[in-house]
């Protein structure tokens, strides 16, 4: 089997190099030679290595500066997968692309479900919506992943930010209307290569799924988590108390779903698979993070 893999170095796609690697023959293209602004460039990337499976991983994920900046989000979002998908379609390969809860309108607090209306409040989330649905309209083979709050021990996370101010600060504020639940890139990487197994052997199982680790939390709920943690593994805390306060309390160029709850039970039934409590994987990366 040939891989064609997208954003070998982004926080998942650095977990897909290694989850990928015993499926087959990987070729790995970062922002340099997998840049999808390039779009004549990619194109001929597909058509000479002819791969049987493309993973993209490659994404514009700048939320706030994707306000100012709505053609180049567009283009690495939504036109970029498109062109995948024109191109999987020709040798009948696979897609398997990632998305956002942020297609959603964040209202309410039921888990959103794969066929629940979407309505973005951002360009970021606009134009993650619109490649999933130039995919799906491309009609090639596709497994379509929407996930929510990704963390990877690679690069910066919301974790090592938190344990960097709780290192300088007293008091720390942290936004507890949000609610979802933190998602490991590894997590993602090794349902990816699961579903690719699976897809393999059963091609009906195309489309568009949820995928997120189990359990809830709030932005305030994950940082007390992540400070008490490192508390616990000896680590010197300056913060004595934090606050939970409203997303108003920061305001931002692209506004923020509040509710980020994904329904997972299509995914879990359909790939026969358990998908552990956001804690583990958080509690896993912190070890790692306070380890070195």
């Amino acid at each position: 089997m040939k891989i064609l893999l997208l954003g070998k170095n982004g926080q998942v796609g650095w977990e897909l190099q290694r989850s990928l690697a015993p499926l087959g023959e990987v070729l790995a293209l970062d922002s340099g030679n997998g840049n999808l602004t390039n779009l004549s460039g990619i194109a001929e990337t597909v058509r000479s290595f002819v791969p049987d499976i493309i993973v993209n991983a490659a994404a514009y994920t700048a939320v706030d500066k994707a306000e100012g900046e709505p053609d180049l989000a567009r283009t690495i979002n939504a036109l970029g997968p498109a062109l995948l998908a024109r191109e999987a379609k020709k040798i009948n390969a696979w897609l398997i692309h990632y998305s956002t809860d942020y297609v959603f309108d964040g209202s309410g607090e039921r888990s959103w479900q794969e066929e629940d209306g979407t309505g973005p409040l951002n360009v970021y989330g606009a134009s993650k919506l619109e490649g999933e649905q130039l995919i799906q309209q491309s009609g090639c083979k596709h497994l379509i992943f929407r996930t929510s709050w990704v963390y990877g021990t690679r690069g910066g996370n919301f974790a090592k930010t938190m344990l960097r101010l709780a290192q300088e600060r007293e008091i720390l504020s942290v936004i507890n209307d949000q609610i979802g639940a933190p998602t490991g890139a590894e997590l993602l990487a090794d349902v990816t290569a699961h579903a690719i197994r699976a897809a393999q052997k059963n091609p009906e199982i195309v489309g568009l799924y949820h995928l997120s680790a189990a359990g809830e939390t709030s932005w305030y709920g994950y940082a007390s988590f992540v400070i008490d943690a490192a508390r616990n593994a000896g680590m010197p805390i300056k913060t004595t108390a934090i606050e939970a306060v409203p997303t108003s309390a920061f305001p931002t160029a692209a506004r923020r779903p509040l509710n980020s709850r994904l329904n997972t039970n299509k995914l879990r039934n359909t790939f026969d698979l358990h998908l552990p409590h956001w804690q583990s994987g958080v509690e896993r990366m912190l070890i790692e993070i306070l380890e070195k």
